[in-house]
């Protein structure tokens, strides 16, 4: 009886984490909502004033429309090539700088260290005029390499993925050492493995950020062919008028993947995150 009672007086007080949890859950997800519903309304609905919550007429020829107004297909593959190269480019390429400055005593590295995390002080915007000098010298505009090579290295997977290698127990490497492997052999064989919930969280934001890019595209390519999703979307937004619901519609096919990839991996995101953080 008393442990029911404590039972309950335990739940008697969460109530206000609980609620505000609940609230902060309806913010997150109601633009998603709102996405979706207005996807499936008329034109004239979507900009009636005031705002109706569900449409009328269950519209889904806006889905149609998009693949007729703007090359979706191709878009689609551009974003997918672009995205699966800028991940697979950063594992690799982070998690061997990474390994690096965690493990190895190289004279400088500490102000080299610090020179990289400088990088992530700099908005990102200070670096698309000389970027796009160098592609534009390179003659890779309206390209795909265009779109990749900028996003192959990036300073936060390289802190994240030291933070992360700095937490695995040293022995096991010394023991590969006494074995006779080379530091590479033993960044390969003994300390990326272990890494692995690192590299999955890295990638999935990577996956994220690089299938969202949106600034970089508009600039590096004009050409509808060559333009990932992000950057497709954008056009459908007229100056003076803007089909919202085929706006919409294309926006939810694009996000799709996306949430796709988040929700099949958000544990060993959530892993990742926590026990990069554990040690400094």
């Amino acid at each position: 009886m008393a442990e029911t009672t404590r039972r309950g007086s335990r739940e008697g007080r969460r109530w206000p984490a609980h609620l505000l949890l609940t609230v902060g859950a309806v913010v997150t997800v109601f633009p998603l909502l709102w996405e979706v519903l207005t996807s499936l309304k008329s034109f004239g609905e979507s900009t009636r004033v005031p705002p109706t919550i569900l449409p009328r007429h269950w519209d889904w020829s806006n889905y149609a429309t998009v693949f007729s107004s703007i090359p979706f297909a191709h878009e689609f593959v551009n974003t997918l090539l672009m995205t699966l190269l800028r991940t697979a480019a950063q594992l690799l390429l982070c998690s061997m700088a990474a390994y690096a400055f965690a493990r190895i005593r190289f004279p400088g590295r500490g102000p080299i260290f610090l020179a990289f995390l400088a990088v992530l002080m700099v908005p990102g915007e200070l670096f698309l005029l000389p970027q796009y000098q160098i592609m534009q010298d390179l003659g890779w505009l309206n390209s795909l390499q265009a779109l990749v090579v900028p996003g192959m290295f990036s300073a936060f997977g390289t802190f994240l993925l030291r933070q992360f290698f700095m937490g695995l127990p040293v022995e096991l490497e010394e023991a590969a050492r006494l074995d006779g492997a080379n530091p590479f052999t033993v960044y390969w064989r003994v300390a990326l493995p272990l890494a692995r919930p690192g590299l999955l969280a890295l990638g999935i934001l990577t996956f994220l950020w690089s299938w969202n890019d949106l600034m970089w595209p508009l600039v590096v390519n004009t050409d509808p062919a060559q333009m990932p999703l992000s950057a497709g979307l954008a056009s459908l937004q007229g100056s003076h008028l803007t089909d919202y619901p085929v706006l919409m519609a294309g926006s939810l096919l694009a996000t799709l993947p996306v949430i796709v990839v988040f929700v099949a991996m958000q544990r060993h995101f959530i892993q990742g995150i926590a026990f990069s953080g554990m040690k400094g």
